[in-house]
């Protein structure tokens, strides 16, 4: 598997072009979610959790897109919903957790969860992103289309390089203490 590639230029990419599309790679989880335009752009507009009927609007709605690019046999479109509803799962959790969505006392150390944190509207809310996520993830078509784009993705890796070199940016390896972008 390979990891997203965070060092090319985004913001110039189009990943509805049939040769950018040579460029998307999978990575792991939600990485690249809000990257990958247009889909982060369409998506991101109907992508909300902050209450369980806010939740489902948005969870269905990411779904409607998914089949709609289901429809289109576009994986990457597929991909960008399950991302987003795997976003929307991970950032209620946080906020059930920790409602004020920060983890990290000023020292480091991680805030104690809430008392309410496995039954609050963000665990509901996360409970609905986690259930239409799990039927795009589990699904026969999306398997197969997600495992013949792995088998690709090598082959596009000269082209990924030459891309993030040509557009000279530099970006230290993506962890949690260094995301800047140095140019």
């Amino acid at each position: 598997m390979l990891e997203f590639c965070y060092e090319l230029p985004y913001e110039d990419l189009d990943f509805t072009d049939k040769e950018t599309r040579k460029l998307y790679r999978i990575g792991r989880g939600e990485q690249g979610v809000l990257l990958v335009r247009p889909y982060t752009n369409l998506i991101c507009a109907h992508w909300r959790f902050k209450t369980p009927s806010v939740a489902t609007e948005s969870a269905n709605k990411i779904f409607s897109m998914y089949l709609g690019y289901l429809v289109d046999g576009d994986f990457i479109g597929m991909d960008m919903c399950r991302k987003f509803l795997e976003m929307g799962f991970t950032r209620s959790r946080r906020y059930a957790n920790h409602h004020s969505g920060t983890k990290y006392n000023d020292d480091g150390s991680i805030k104690p969860q809430e008392e309410d944190h496995d039954n609050c509207h963000y665990a509901e809310s996360a409970q609905i992103f986690k259930k239409v996520r799990d039927i795009v993830a589990k699904s026969d078509t999306y398997v197969r289309m997600r495992k013949e784009w792995r088998s690709n993705e090598s082959t596009y890796t000269t082209t990924v390089d030459a891309l993030a070199t040509a557009s000279n940016v530099k970006r230290a390896r993506y962890s949690r203490g260094s995301t800047k972008v140095h140019r």
